[in-house]
Order: C-alpha cells, then sequence, then structure tokens
C-alpha cells in the first residue's frame, strides 16, 4: 500500500478555513482536494493571513516578523518528525503584493523541500509605494518557487517575464468538483421573460462598482423582458438595493445563500449570470453557472476570459463599459436559441474539461517532476 506523503499548504490571503464564504476560500480548498486526489495528503501549515488593504507598511512589517517567527517553529516542528511524516513539499495558494509568502520560502529552504505556488502574480509597479515591502516579499516568493502553477492568462504574461530559469510555470486553470455541484438535468422551459442571475457579496469597492455598471445596464434594457434574481448579501446591501429601486419589481433580492443545493436551484432556474466582474481574479461563481448550463455576460476584467469562452460559452465586454455590457445582454436576449445554445456549452466545457480530476492529474505530473 502506497502512503501519500505529506505537503505542506498555505494561503496567505484567506486560509481555507476562514469563516467567510469567497472564491479564495473556495479554490483553496479545492487545490487541497485535488493534492490529496492527485496522491499526497495536504495539511494546513498555517493560518496566518498576511492580507494588506490598505498599504500600511507598519502593519506590512508586523505580519512579516509574525510570519518568519511562524516559519521558525515550523522549521524546528518539523525537524524533530521522522522522516515520512516531514513534508515533501511546501504548497502556497494566492501570492502577489497584498498577501506575500514570508513562510514557504524559509521553511522550504530550511528542510531542503520544492517550494510551489498557484495563482502568484506580479507587479512592477507595486516596488515602490504603499505596499512596497508587501511586494518584496511576494516577489521573493515568486522567485524562489520550484514550480508557479498558472491559473489564468492574464497572470502568465509578467511570471513568463521574470521566470528564474529554474522556474517551471504549469497552466492549471480554475476548476471544480462537480460532485459538489450534481446536475438534476431538468432545466426550465424558454420564458417570455427571461430569468437573469447575480451571485456576488455585497462591499465597497469592486463589488459595489459591479453592482453600480449592472444596474446602469438594465436600466437601459428596461424595454426588453426580463427578471432578475440577487443571491449576496454585506455591509454595502442598503447602496445595492437603492441602486436597482428604479428596477422594481423585477429585481428580487435573496440574501446570502451557501448551500450548494439552494444555490444549484438558483443556478438552473437562470437563463443567463450577469456579473460586470470589475477587478474579478477569474470569478468562482462563472464556473460554477457554467457547469450547471447558465451562459454568462462578464466583464473581461483579470483572468475571466480563462472561465468564460467567449462567443460560445457566454459574452465577454470591455472592462467598465455599461453600453457594451448592456449591448451585449440585449442581444442574447432576444435570441434565446442562442442562449440556449451557449448554456449547454457552457455545461459541457466546464465538466470535460474544467474538473478536479483534470486538476489532479496537472498536479501530479508536475509535482512527481519536482520530487525527482
Amino acid at each position: 500500500m502506497t502512503i501519500s506523503r505529506p505537503v505542506a499548504f498555505y494561503a496567505p490571503l484567506k486560509s481555507p478555513s476562514h469563516p467567510l464564504p469567497s472564491g479564495d476560500r473556495t479554490m483553496a480548498r479545492l487545490l487541497m482536494k485535488a493534492l490529496d486526489r492527485a496522491g499526497y495528503a495536504p495539511f494546513l501549515a498555517s493560518e496566518l493571513r498576511t492580507f494588506d488593504k490598505a498599504g500600511d507598511r507598519q502593519l506590512q512589517e508586523s505580519l512579516r516578523q509574525q510570519a518568519l517567527q511562524e516559519a521558525d517553529l515550523l522549521i524546528t516542528r518539523c525537524r524533530a518528525l521522522p522522516d515520512e511524516m516531514r513534508p515533501c513539499l511546501w504548497f502556497t495558494y494566492h501570492v502577489y503584493y497584498k498577501a506575500p509568502d514570508w513562510i514557504g520560502p524559509r521553511v522550504a529552504d530550511a528542510l531542503g523541500i520544492p517550494y510551489a505556488v498557484a495563482e502568484g502574480s506580479r507587479a512592477a509597479k507595486r516596488a515602490q509605494g504603499l505596499w512596497a515591502l508587501g511586494h518584496e516579499g511576494a516577489e521573493a516568493a515568486l522567485d524562489r518557487a520550484d514550480a508557479v502553477f498558472v491559473m489564468t492568462a492574464h497572470d502568465r504574461e509578467s511570471l513568463e517575464s521574470a521566470r528564474p530559469t529554474h522556474q517551471g510555470l504549469i497552466d492549471l486553470p480554475p476548476f471544480l468538483d462537480l460532485q459538489e455541484w450534481p446536475a438534476s438535468g431538468s432545466r426550465p422551459l424558454p420564458k417570455a421573460a427571461p430569468r437573469l442571475l447575480t451571485v456576488a457579496m455585497m462591499r465597497a469597492g469592486d463589488k459595489l462598482a459591479s453592482y453600480r455598471i449592472l444596474a446602469a445596464a438594465l436600466e437601459r434594457l428596461q424595454s426588453l423582458p426580463w427578471t432578475l434574481d440577487v443571491v449576496g448579501d454585506g455591509e454595502a446591501r442598503d447602496e445595492v438595493e437603492g441602486l436597482f429601486s428604479a428596477l422594481a419589481p423585477r429585481v428580487r433580492f435573496h440574501g446570502q445563500v451557501e448551500s450548494k443545493a439552494d444555490l444549484t436551484a438558483f443556478y438552473e432556474a437562470a437563463d443567463l449570470l450577469v456579473w460586470p466582474a470589475v477587478n474579478e481574479a477569474y470569478g468562482m461563481v462563472l464556473l460554477e453557472a457554467q457547469a450547471l448550463g447558465c451562459a454568462v455576460v462578464a466583464g473581461a476584467y483579470g483572468g475571466v476570459a480563462s472561465v468564460v469562452q467567449h462567443g460560445e460559452t457566454g459574452m465577454l465586454t470591455p472592462p467598465g463599459d455599461v453600453v457594451a455590457f448592456a449591448d451585449a445582454l440585449g442581444d442574447l436576449l432576444q435570441n434565446q436559441d442562442r442562449l440556449r445554445a451557449f448554456g449547454a456549452h457552457a455545461s459541457r466545457f466546464v465538466r470535460q474539461e474544467r474538473d478536479l480530476d483534470h486538476a489532479s492529474l496537472r498536479l501530479r505530473n508536475a509535482l512527481e517532476l519536482l520530487r525527482d
């Protein structure tokens, strides 16, 4: 019987055990599942969150010191373990200037094990300014990585341009555990008023900006039949509801829904997921909706183009462009045959190309090379 080798897993932006739902938490959990299926035994090495939202040099320095102390404790503990119980690899998810990894490289160097990163991104313009220390930490971690798993084409360009000679870049596009999203196989018949859906938290910043674009786009489409279900909650809910006040009663707010069974029902009842996706890394809800046969209209920010196939599973529009978003949505509202075709292709795309088995195979093949 083969014994799975331990892998130290770390997510400096948001731990997989964080209490608030998010795409980052979801992907961290999925990566641990994929590592397990690839034949490893991932364990959460640290819960220290190094995220600095505002750009506070003092906070970054404090987090760095905490991280280095935690690294030294981990090194001591690991060295006291029998060889078969020590991690054979350190794996960090999501490294960038606002959430650097100061722990993994230090532990990997001390234990003489490979260091891998999934979803790393470089931002040269942050070398100076409010996040200079965080940028320094993120760049050092990415420079140290033996392998970087690239989750979007958006990240690949900067990673490739600064890639050290020892480092491998391996494509690992965002994926789902489809066992968590079983399709009922009974999508509703076409309706006179297509049913739109948005699933997103309600908070200031990029989320609120996305809701603002969506409301403005829908105001331009009041002559067409449609309804919108909004799943999500947060401190900006009153402001979000105010944005759609002119569109009542066509817009229904359902609050936060965490049950996958309940979310599945929303995805399967919808004809189209609509989300401007301001500054989204890629958007897990876009994958979830497509897996359940729901086409997408989204803004082409960041890595969104790596999860939505433009013109095949949905439509992507120029970032922040209200008119283009409204035009794309309006075209689909008036062409339900195309809308249904997008939905059918979306389900095939995710279920055939973006499942847990594909991700675990990519991980296993790449990590086996690191350990040779």
